[in-house]
């Protein structure tokens, strides 16, 4: 019964016309022929910067609401390596500034720069939806099967514009998403009341309309979009 549970779960997730409507964000349409300038790509990479850099304490938070050692295992999983797994020179955040400095971009522009409100409001609804189990769980799971697709856009506009061929940034997530897509979905599996599936379905959709006013902001920014 736990695992039909699960799987009704998810599907409505992938399914969602929520989650649908921001895979076909114009920016993951346009960012592979649009022409972008060094500094809109340094744009991009500055305010992204924001949620990578909360997203282990937004993970850890998540652990220490989750009820059951199945789940805190799993989400401890994504930590780990979120964080270097045992190295602060594998981290997700220290390999991004590193390999975007390496591209070209300046550093300080790529750590310091101030949040858009659109940032700032995504980074809010991350520390919000971890303090409750089902919220929670909607917003890893919503972050995670949308990662790949956000990073590689990203790398995308790097790679173009900056010409170089890799990225480890971009290489780690490749590597390690399928795991953490599959952590996310374990994490589902200890049993929700009808009520909780609810929930978790709600916090995914918060969690992809910040994320789709972000990709706003910054199509804004280029062009790709007018401003509403």
């Amino acid at each position: 019964m736990t695992v039909e549970i699960v799987e009704s779960i998810s599907d409505r997730l992938v399914g969602n016309k929520v989650h649908r409507a921001f895979v076909d964000h114009e920016f993951f349409k346009q960012v592979h022929d649009r022409e972008l300038s060094h500094e809109h790509v340094e744009t991009f990479l500055g305010q992204w910067w924001h949620p990578l850099h909360y997203f282990p304490t937004f993970l850890a938070r998540c652990i220490s609401v989750l009820p059951d050692i199945e789940s805190k295992s799993a989400i401890t999983r994504i930590l780990s390596q979120e964080a270097g797994a045992r190295s602060a020179k594998g981290a997700h955040e220290v390999i991004y500034a590193d390999s975007m400095e390496k591209a070209g971009y300046d550093r300080r522009a790529v750590t310091g720069s101030p949040m858009f409100a659109e940032t700032a409001a995504l980074v809010d609804w991350y520390e919000k939806c971890s303090t409750e189990r089902a919220s929670a769980l909607g917003g890893i799971f919503a972050t995670e099967v949308t990662d790949l697709l956000m990073v590689s856009a990203i790398g995308e506009a790097v790679t173009r514009e900056s010409g170089t061929e890799r990225n480890a940034w971009v290489d780690i997530h490749v590597t390690q998403e399928p795991d953490h897509v599959d952590q996310a979905t374990n994490a589902l599996f200890s049993g929700l009341t009808p009520e909780q599936e609810w929930e978790v379905v709600e916090s995914a959709e918060e969690m992809w309309r910040h994320w789709t006013a972000f990709f706003d902001r910054l199509a804004i920014e280029t062009g790709m979009i007018a401003p509403s």
